[in-house]
């Protein structure tokens, strides 16, 4: 007979089993490895440590979900493996659940039972495109190269990452937190892609995973004034082309349901979805 499953955050020592068990579904589960592979080191000080869970029977794993900075759940997990892993998901006082919609229901009607209510919650859609595809390519006339973000574009990154917030009428936790949240900005500026006109910054993307197995770009944003002057296919063009240059199996996004503008630009440089999301930010 099988041991019952039981869950328990992931040591160092469990790093190399954990990710070679989310490798099967690399693509699906690219942001869950990333925090696995971040298990045990050193992070910077805007940054929460990844805090990742496992429930195993015996030696085998049944299932993985993360519990900070998100929660993620393996797209692997065993109904068994989901219900060792509910009792922790399900004692998180706040959180975000950013993950594919399969067993999000289930972790959030525990966290119901326990008082947690929405701030948000909506669906995505989460596309991918294919190194083997190549990059698109750019139509005549339009200037702009992709650059590495620096310092001196942080109040530009801060006011691009309010503003983005305030779109999808989230709160803006700079009101709050002015000093923490310029902080959390800067950590993030060497992941952060920057086009520029002038010298302003006109589109910025983050490369937030960069792995062989795929990088995963967030918090795309385009500046109001520079919209729909080809400034987002430019930036996300010269994404595909570090990506694939660096060795990258593919990039992946995840667009809002509803936003018809990113549909359209995505869907044009080839993006194809696989797989839905669900985003619930609670209390």
């Amino acid at each position: 007979m099988r041991a019952r499953a039981r869950a328990h955050l992931i040591t160092p020592s469990e790093r190399d089993a954990a990710l070679a068990y989310l490798g099967l579904h690399a693509r699906d589960n690219l942001l869950l490895m990333e925090m696995v592979a971040g298990t045990g080191r050193a992070s910077a000080s805007s940054e929460v440590p990844s805090q990742v869970i496992a429930a195993w029977s015996g030696g085998e794993i049944l299932g993985m979900a993360s519990l900070r900075p998100s929660i993620v759940l393996d797209v692997g997990m065993t109904g068994e493996g989901l219900s060792a892993c509910l009792p922790v998901l399900s004692s998180l006082g706040t959180g975000l659940i950013k993950s594919p919609a399969a067993g999000v229901e289930a972790v959030w009607q525990a966290l119901c039972k326990r008082g947690r209510r929405a701030l948000i919650d909506r669906r995505e859609t989460a596309y991918v495109r294919h190194a083997g595809d190549g990059v698109p390519s750019l139509r005549a006339g339009q200037a702009g190269v992709l650059r590495s973000a620096k310092e001196s574009d942080l109040d530009d990154l801060v006011e691009a990452a309010r503003a983005s917030l305030r779109e999808e009428d989230r709160p803006d936790p700079f009101e709050g937190d002015p000093v923490g949240f310029r902080c959390w900005v800067r950590g993030r500026v060497p992941r952060a892609r920057l086009v520029a006109e002038d010298g302003k910054p006109t589109f910025v993307g983050y490369a937030d995973v960069r792995r062989p197995e795929g990088w995963l770009v967030q918090g795309v944003y385009t500046w109001p004034a520079h919209r729909r002057r080809g400034y987002a296919r430019i930036g996300m063009a010269g994404l595909l082309a570090e990506a694939f240059a660096a060795g990258a199996d593919h990039v992946q996004l995840a667009v809002v349901a509803g936003n018809v503008p990113a549909l359209r630009l995505y869907e044009g440089l080839g993006f194809e979805p696989f797989c839905e999301l669900r985003t619930i930010l609670f209390l």
